[in-house]
This record gives structure tokens, C-alpha cells and sequence, in this order.
């Protein structure tokens, strides 16, 4: 069974810290801890992962980003991706062609994931058992530090 983890893109990027950078791969640009975290597990877990952006969509980690944002899903800007470009990334990328999604996000993200992905693909959210962030940091850092996955 080959599983996709899909990540959160989160508030803290790269040229927070280093404002001369011009573009990084996804896997470079976001550095808060709950990214942090869930790319850690996404590479132990599971078989591939990509970054959701609000502004990008879909990202691989070796996709560039061309430089800092400020956008989150449920904001009113035009710089927001839709939900049929999400679903053009879907096919494009192919990430349809997974047997599971393991979605390592917050809540407001669910009704996004199952409007692009419909019910084609098994979706596992195991962090919405958590009720806040340094729970979801503490699950995600002992998950793997003790190579079990969260269920």
C-alpha cells in the first residue's frame, strides 16, 4: 500500500529569517515547527508527501516557491488557489494515484481535502484527535521518535 502524507505549509517560511533568499524548494521554505514536524513523520511514515499551500496548491518537496506569502484557506484574497485548480494538481501530479492520504493538518483543512479528492482515495486525518497544537507537536515528535504511527 503506498501512502501520501499531506502536509500543512504553515505561517513561518525561509525569508522570515533570510529576506535576500530568492526561491527554495518546498521542502526548504517552511520552517515553523509543525511543518518541522510533519515532514519528519510524512519521510518516516510514508511513501511520498507534499506541502498544501493555500497560495500554491500542491507542492513536492523539490517544487520551487518563489518567495514569501501571507495567505491561509478561509481568507478572502484572490491569491487563494481554488478548489478546481487543486483538483487539475490532483491529476496532474498524480497524486490520485495513491492507495491512502494520511493528511497531517488542523481541521479547517477537511472540507478542502474531501472536496478536491472526493472519496477516490482513503483519508486518514490522525492529528484531529488532538484538540491543540503542542499536542498534535508532542504526538507527531514521540510517533516517530518511538516508529509507531499515530492511529
Amino acid at each position: 500500500m503506498k501512502d501520501l502524507s499531506i502536509i500543512p505549509c504553515g505561517r513561518k517560511k525561509i525569508w522570515d529569517n533570510h529576506p535576500e533568499y530568492g526561491a527554495v524548494p518546498a521542502k526548504d521554505a517552511y520552517i515553523g515547527t509543525l511543518h518541522n514536524r510533519c515532514q519528519q513523520y510524512a519521510e518516516y511514515f510514508t511513501d511520498g508527501w507534499v506541502v498544501l499551500s493555500a497560495k500554491h496548491g500542491f507542492l513536492f518537496p523539490d517544487e520551487l516557491v518563489d518567495g514569501p506569502y501571507d495567505v491561509t484557506f478561509g481568507q478572502k484574497n484572490a491569491d487563494i488557489i481554488t478548489i478546481d485548480k487543486l483538483q487539475e494538481q490532483v491529476m496532474a501530479k498524480r497524486l490520485d494515484q495513491f492507495d491512502r492520504l494520511i493528511v497531517l493538518t488542523g481541521k479547517k483543512y477537511n472540507p478542502i481535502i474531501k472536496d478536491v479528492f472526493h472519496s477516490h482515495v482513503p483519508q486518514l486525518f490522525p492529528l484531529q484527535a488532538y484538540t491543540g497544537i503542542g499536542y498534535m507537536l508532542q504526538a507527531l515528535k514521540q510517533s516517530v521518535e518511538t516508529a509507531t504511527p499515530i492511529h
